[in-house]
């Protein structure tokens, strides 16, 4: 791959005029929507195309993953997993009493939910304790692995063989195979943590590096490519989408324009197109 894997790294700016916190679960949607949570300050958002910001769901806190549902509406994590309908409705998916929350979240290639289980509360200082990989199946959930600790961005190989799983207590990204077996580390960040993380259609898998103030990017076989440092300090989550799935949306905690109003979105144009993120799809 020739040249930066990323360029054209712009704000948006409509979301930069009002002061939002640490923001995450980026996603582009149909319309070319722009949707993100506020974990700490609570909501969903959207900023249109046309650059209006509106609350899609009100006030709900620790929404660390958003993917689409077949049925529209958005799949959010939070203290438990719920649908939220396109007319605004709830559906409970996942809720256990024996995790704290869920984190972030994916999708296998056939629209199986892919979740992050917290067992511990990281901003309420409490020390790391392992959580889970789950894969929410027409039978129920499984457990795909019990050796994350602080589980955060969630992705699937081309092939959908692979789950990739960013624990980012312990700056590194594991690897987990979808049909069961050990859990491996496929890659350590070069800088900062491991947070969101996404993948293309090479194979590569990107992660946001956190602290770090920037994205990376590994090949297949867990090679640094590159990173890329950007205009935040912190840097918690990325993923792509648009006709051509070349368009890269990434969430801060913070910015470098007007520091005061706290996280923002960034844009930016990939060199490689990044892997479709399927809708969830519910089956009896």
């Amino acid at each position: 791959m020739s040249g930066s894997v990323l360029s054209g790294v712009e704000l948006v700016e409509p979301v930069l005029r009002e002061p939002h916190g640490l923001l995450e679960a980026p996603r582009i949607g149909p319309r070319g929507e722009l949707v993100f949570s506020d974990v700490l300050a609570g909501g969903l958002w959207e900023c249109s195309p046309e650059g209006e910001v509106n609350a899609l769901l009100p006030k709900r806190r620790g929404i660390g993953g958003a993917v689409p549902h077949a049925q529209g509406g958005w799949v959010l994590s939070g203290r438990d997993v719920i649908h939220l309908q396109a007319g605004g409705g709830q559906r409970r998916l996942l809720d256990s009493e024996d995790v704290c929350g869920y984190n972030d979240l994916g999708t296998t290639p056939d629209g199986h939910l892919l979740a992050g289980a917290l067992r511990f509360r990281p901003f309420a200082g409490e020390e790391p304790s392992p959580g889970r990989l789950l894969v929410l199946e027409p039978g129920g959930e499984r457990v795909l692995s019990e050796e994350v600790l602080w589980p955060n961005g969630i992705g699937c190989s081309p092939d959908g063989a692979t789950v990739y799983i960013s624990d980012y207590a312990r700056a590194a990204v594991l690897s987990v195979p979808l049909a069961g077996g050990p859990t491996s580390e496929f890659c350590r960040s070069p800088d900062g943590s491991a947070d969101g993380l996404a993948v293309d259609v090479e194979g590569g898998v990107w992660i946001a590096l956190g602290q770090g103030g920037g994205v990376a990017r590994f090949h297949p076989d867990g090679d640094l490519d590159e990173i890329v440092r950007l205009p935040a300090g912190f840097v918690s989550s990325l993923s792509f989408g648009g006709p051509d799935m070349r368009e890269v949306l990434i969430t801060t905690a913070d910015n470098e324009v007007d520091p005061e109003l706290g996280g923002t979105l960034l844009r930016a144009r990939s060199e490689v197109a990044g892997l479709p993120v399927a809708p969830v799809r519910e089956r009896a």
